[in-house]
Order: structure tokens, then C-alpha cells, then sequence
């Protein structure tokens, strides 16, 4: 079996994450979150003040802060899960939160943020045995990989699970805001100038609206393991 790259696109809340942790345990290759990196950088903006509730983002201004903004990723033996960790302090939870995602499509369509991104995101993936998800890793960070999946799911099914999510983590929302933040995010990740979220043409689609997380996992390591032949 040789070791490849694994890309894993699709909308906010189809479960791309959840399945590329559990593809990555599974086979031994290292996860990495890309969309933790956005959330990251919008974290930022947002605690230096260059985002602001009900305000446009100054996209300048985020742009002259890129070299102050450095992320990694550090694995906590406790919980088994790798962490986000925005200029050496651990942002794994907050960056999660409803606040910070109301902003990761805008800033995500800023050129110079993906660029600096993607050069980050490639990088790791030089060695390959890895897993990524996001929403344009098939399109423009790995076009070259060898397994891409196009992970999708049901509207409402997707509105239901990541409200689920935040209520268990206690964040106090309301179903209305999280599907609001949904529509408003897929139209934004469809529609951005910058890399949009498109279905590479050589991916395959996984819908697990009405699949268990066991059977999304079996269906996509056996497509893992075909690839690696």
C-alpha cells in the first residue's frame, strides 16, 4: 500500500470533519484541519478589533496583520484529538464558537489569507499520509491527490447536526441563527471570487444524510484503501 493524499470537500455541517479524524485514525495518516486555520485567522481579526459585529471586515487592515498570525497544530494525549493553537495559545473551542463562524466566509475570500494558507496547507503535505478537509483542498490546495471525496448531506439534516453541537458544547443559540449561518455560509463558499467551493471533477460524492457515522467511515476507507493500490 503506498501512502497518499486524502482530500475531503463539502458544505459546512456535512460532516467532513468528523469523518477525516476518524479516516485518519483508522489508517494511521496524520489529519489536518483547514478550516480550523480560517477560524483561526478570523478569531485574530476579531481580538484585534479588525472585525467587528454588524461591521465590514478591514480587509487591509487583516492582510498587513498576516505576519503576526501564526498557527499549529499540537496533539493532546488526554483526548486523543489534535489542537489549534493560534500564536501558542489553545483556540481549539472558541473558534468553534457561533461568533467566529458568522466571519470565517468573508475573511475566507480575502486572497492574500488563502494564500498564505495554502502555501502552509502544502507544505504539510509534502510527505503525504494525510487527511484534509475543507471546502476547495480537491480544487486548489491538493488537485493532485489521489482520493478526493465530496462530502454532502441533507439541509435540514446539516442545520439539525451542527445545532446538536453547539448545544452540547453549551453554546446558548437558537436553530434559527444556526440555519441562517448555514444558508449564509454556503452561498458565501459558493459564490467567493477567491477558490469557491466547487465538487472537483474527479471526486467522489459520499452523502451520509442517512448513514451512520460507522457506515460514512466503512464506505470511505474502503475507498481509501482501493486508492493506496
Amino acid at each position: 500500500m503506498k501512502d497518499i493524499i486524502i482530500a475531503l470537500d463539502g458544505h459546512s455541517a456535512c460532516g467532513k470533519s468528523t469523518l477525516a479524524k476518524a479516516m485518519a485514525k483508522a489508517l494511521k495518516y496524520v489529519y489536518i484541519d483547514s478550516g480550523a486555520m480560517y477560524r483561526a485567522v478570523t478569531f485574530y481579526a476579531m481580538e484585534e478589533g479588525l472585525i467587528k459585529e454588524g461591521k465590514t471586515v478591514d480587509r487591509q487592515l487583516i492582510i498587513d496583520h498576516l505576519s503576526s498570525i501564526n498557527i499549529s497544530f499540537n496533539y493532546n494525549s488526554k483526548t486523543g484529538k489534535s489542537e489549534t493553537f493560534l500564536n501558542g495559545k489553545n483556540v481549539e473551542e472558541i473558534i468553534r464558537t457561533i461568533e467566529v463562524s458568522k466571519f470565517v466566509s468573508e475573511i475566507s475570500k480575502i486572497k492574500e489569507v488563502r494564500e498564505k494558507l495554502v502555501e502552509f496547507q502544502q507544505r504539510l503535505g509534502k510527505n503525504k499520509a494525510i487527511v484534509m478537509d475543507g471546502r476547495d483542498i480537491g480544487t486548489a490546495v491538493f488537485p493532485q491527490a489521489k482520493l478526493k471525496l465530496w462530502i454532502t448531506a441533507n439541509d435540514d439534516i446539516r442545520v439539525a447536526r451542527r445545532y446538536k453541537e453547539l448545544l452540547e458544547k453549551g453554546y446558548e443559540v437558537s436553530l434559527k441563527d444556526v440555519q441562517d449561518n448555514v444558508e449564509q455560509r454556503d452561498f458565501e463558499d459558493s459564490h467567493r471570487k477567491e477558490s469557491p467551493l466547487v465538487k472537483a471533477e474527479d471526486a467522489i460524492v459520499l452523502d451520509n444524510s442517512h448513514l451512520s457515522k460507522d457506515e460514512t467511515l466503512k464506505r470511505a476507507i474502503d475507498l481509501a484503501i482501493n486508492a493506496m493500490k
